[in-house]
């Protein structure tokens, strides 16, 4: 290297060379106390990249028509999901199937954007026959299911686009007397399949005696029938006073009983979101009057636990489902083939199917 750069090195000033390097450290010292890493900004890291990306999120819709189900959907999100919707009449309800309708729309919200996908369910219980009305529905959810397990092993899976239902919203009449027997088996066929919250629609047709009546029957008939619905998580002891009240508030409100409306409403000189009646005005965010904000809430604060539950509980389920169907159907295969052919071969399919020794498949085929 060409010493006329470094000047000290022709003078032979050995001292000043040493003492150089120290001055370039000082330079780039850390202004932080001793002991300090910095892995305490992974979560930043960790942030900016979930930012970055975005997040997505299914929500199922169920429930008899009538029930004010788009209305609340474009009410949680301030959106209009349904522009063009086609509202069957009378006559073709009757002989009318189920249909699924899966609508995607892109929001952002300070920076952070979130890809939505809600999945209604036109038809639902309006047949004179809605034995089956259901059917529909649970392959779509188990078709969503499949789709991500094949795109999870397959050779791609850095941009796995996932479209799996991490929520139901199961709107229930609030002109009955509790849950109708459709309501029963349709979730008992889903709730091991899909996180299910139970929602009264249309609840300002009911005075609040009514209503908490109303609540207290459905929950009862719930645990009678052993209907697992969506149990929010308790706040961890760490966290403040404030969010422990909010869970706890949150919890005591299931089912959630709600009103929805995209209209405003001038009230006292100000702008609001409600339904204007002979007797007076529902406010939709009042929640004196319905639980709209309190559903609200539920769904963004717990958001990540509804995926993370979709995950590691439901979808699990059904990949582990899925592989022990693959592996009785590979079993079946080399049971036909050992009583087929001669008994290396056997061996040689065994191997090359990478599982356990013939005789422990359970059929004694060993």
């Amino acid at each position: 290297m060409d010493n006329k750069h470094y000047p000290h090195r022709e003078r032979g000033e050995e001292k000043q060379f040493k003492t150089l390097p120290m001055q370039i450290l000082v330079s780039y010292s850390f202004p932080e106390a001793a002991g300090y890493v910095g892995f305490a900004n992974l979560p930043n890291q960790v942030h900016r990249k979930s930012v970055k990306k975005g997040f997505e999120f299914t929500l199922m819709v169920v429930g008899e028509s009538g029930l004010g189900k788009s209305t609340l959907i474009n009410s949680l999100f301030l959106t209009d999901l349904y522009p063009e919707r086609y509202i069957p009449g009378a006559a073709e309800k009757i002989e009318r199937t189920v249909q699924i309708e899966a609508s995607t729309v892109e929001i952002e919200e300070r920076g952070v954007k979130l890809r939505l996908t809600v999945v209604d369910t036109p038809g639902y219980g309006d047949a004179i026959n809605s034995q089956d009305c259901f059917k529909t529905i649970i392959q779509y959810i188990d078709n969503q299911f499949e789709r991500y397990l094949h795109d999870e092993s397959g050779l791609n899976r850095r941009h796995i686009v996932d479209n799996r239902v991490h929520c139901c919203f199961y709107f229930i009449s609030p002109f009955g007397h509790g849950l109708k027997p459709l309501d029963v088996e349709f979730m008992k066929a889903i709730h091991s399949k899909v996180n299910i919250v139970p929602v009264i629609a249309k609840a300002d047709t009911l005075t609040l005696k009514e209503r908490d009546h109303l609540k207290r029957r459905i929950l009862d008939e719930i645990a009678e029938h052993g209907i697992r619905i969506y149990q929010l998580p308790d706040a961890d002891s760490d966290e403040d006073e404030e969010f422990k009240e909010q869970t706890r508030v949150l919890k005591a409100s299931i089912p959630f009983a709600v009103i929805g409306s995209n209209q405003l409403i001038e009230v006292k000189g100000k702008k609001i979101r409600g339904r204007l009646y002979p007797w007076g005005v529902v406010e939709v965010e009042n929640p004196e009057h319905n639980d709209f904000l309190k559903l609200r809430t539920m769904l963004v604060t717990h958001m990540q636990d509804l995926q993370e539950v979709t995950q590691d509980l439901h979808y699990e389920n059904f990949r582990s489902e899925r592989l022990k169907r693959a592996g009785r159907s590979v079993c079946s295969v080399i049971y036909i083939y050992t009583h087929t052919h001669t008994e290396a071969d056997a061996e040689a399919i065994t191997v090359m199917f990478r599982i356990i020794p013939l005789q422990s498949c359970g059929r004694g085929c060993g």
